[in-house]
């Protein structure tokens, strides 16, 4: 899968054990309701981050892991989801006559849809039906 949009902030390098390190960054979608999606990169990975700043536009191929985690003293299970980003790239800096998308699965962009005509008559309805 992959994420399109702009870096809002990169987090420092974490090391989290001796043997393990990440860094996180977050990124905002570029779409009607843009989404802040915080994205890790683990061990080597993060690594890539150092060639990339705040509000750089780039393409992010993810992964998403989920894990179930239940306490010692048998209470209720809980499930994690972690984005794991495994590859980076600077996106094209959109034009002005381009339609905002993102890019899911397939890589193919889903852009913005312009709103249907309205059929009201009245104008006075704000109701968006």
């Amino acid at each position: 899968m992959e994420i399109t949009g702009i870096i809002k902030k990169i987090m420092a390098p974490q090391q989290v054990n001796p043997t393990f390190k990440k860094r996180e960054l977050v990124v905002t979608t570029d779409e009607q309701y843009p989404q802040h999606i915080l994205v890790e990169f683990t061990q080597d990975r993060s690594d890539l981050l150092n060639q990339y700043e705040e509000g750089q536009n780039v393409t992010i191929s993810i992964n998403i892991r989920g894990r179930e985690w239940t306490p010692k003293d048998g209470g209720d299970t809980r499930y994690f989801n972690t984005i794991q980003g495994w590859r980076i790239q600077a996106g094209a800096t959109q034009s002005n006559n381009e339609a905002p998308g993102q890019t899911f699965g397939g890589g193919a962009p889903v852009a913005a849809t312009p709103p249907a005509p309205s059929t009201n008559t009245i104008d006075d309805d704000d109701l968006p039906f």
